[in-house]
């Protein structure tokens, strides 16, 4: 187990987090909330953490992690249980993954849980930004600007955000009477971005891309260069998140902001609103997205 603490009101990364911690040793006893998240590989996973971590600090909670790997229902069990011994006061579940036997799992008694990025069928209040509108958005910037339609690069099948994101973007099209291409499937990498982006650079078809995140959208600009199709002349590229680099790719990124902060303060705020009345409220909260429109993305070249 890694734990987080002592993090009052200096920002800092999931990673520089996770190290100091590590350095400083077992934390002193007090108010906390625990996180179990499946990776903090992820720019989703790792910015949400990082700013539950500052909300944390905010209400004066340190924040207490166990990273699962992939998680499993005994995995989760096992750390909600863990967790409990450490007497923490709230709980969030901070899993990707959706394929999780939610009726099995045994939590701690009477300690509020919150579910981010993650669907809403577990009895527990969730909050997470809304990807649905995220791809709204981003399918229909492009089908404005005049293309005929726009193809997707989706994220893994076993993520609830990738699957709400091509879901949408689907909706989308076919509500403007589009034609929806085959959705080609990444992992969230550039490189997954690239190897797909060859693909889809050498169909003359292809004039407007949505990527499920600014990493594939990145492998994406690579293939389109490469293949000498010019970027926003020949193909506009959306991507998803606003990744802290995304305005300084070439050409900068056309992308959907998720605001992780809100994300983070409103998962906490769940979690002490519980914690303080007692009553769970298991409703689903969205945090609005927007659009971040740049460079990459303008009219068809006809």
């Amino acid at each position: 187990m890694a734990y987080v603490t002592r993090v009052r009101r200096e920002r800092l990364s999931a990673d520089e987090l996770v190290r100091r911690v590590q350095a400083e040793g077992e934390p002193d006893p007090g108010r906390s909330i625990g996180v179990v998240t499946s990776t903090l590989a992820t720019l989703g996973n790792s910015r949400t953490f990082d700013a539950i971590a500052q909300a944390a600090a905010a209400e004066e909670y340190a924040v207490k992690l166990v990273s699962l790997g992939r998680p499993s229902r005994p995995a989760v069990t096992g750390a909600f249980r863990e967790l409990g011994k450490h007497d923490v006061d709230g709980l969030v579940v901070l899993v990707e993954e959706y394929a999780l036997d939610w009726p099995g799992m045994v939590f701690p008694a009477d300690v509020p849980v919150v579910v981010v990025d993650s669907n809403a069928r577990a009895g527990y209040p969730t909050v997470d930004t809304d990807q649905a509108q995220g791809a709204v958005l981003a399918t229909e910037h492009l089908l404005k600007l005049g293309h005929e339609t726009v193809w997707h690069i989706a994220g893994p099948s076993d993520s609830c955000a990738a699957e709400h994101r091509e879901r949408a973007w689907r909706r989308t099209l076919t509500r403007f009477d589009r034609r929806v291409p085959l959705p080609v499937v990444g992992d969230w990498t550039a490189e997954s971005g690239y190897t797909l982006g060859r693909v889809l650079a050498h169909d003359p078809a292809v004039t407007a891309v949505f990527a499920a995140n600014d990493q594939m959208a990145l492998g994406l600009l690579r293939a389109l260069h490469e293949s000498g199709r010019s970027v926003p002349g020949e193909v506009s590229v959306v991507g998803f998140d606003d990744m802290a680099e995304a305005g300084n790719f070439w050409p900068p990124l056309t992308t959907i902001r998720q605001p992780f902060a809100e994300l983070g303060r409103r998962v906490v705020q769940t979690v002490l609103g519980e914690l303080r009345s007692g009553v769970r409220i298991a409703t689903p909260e969205s945090v609005p997205v927007t659009l971040v429109v740049r460079a990459s993305t303008g009219p068809p070249p006809w």
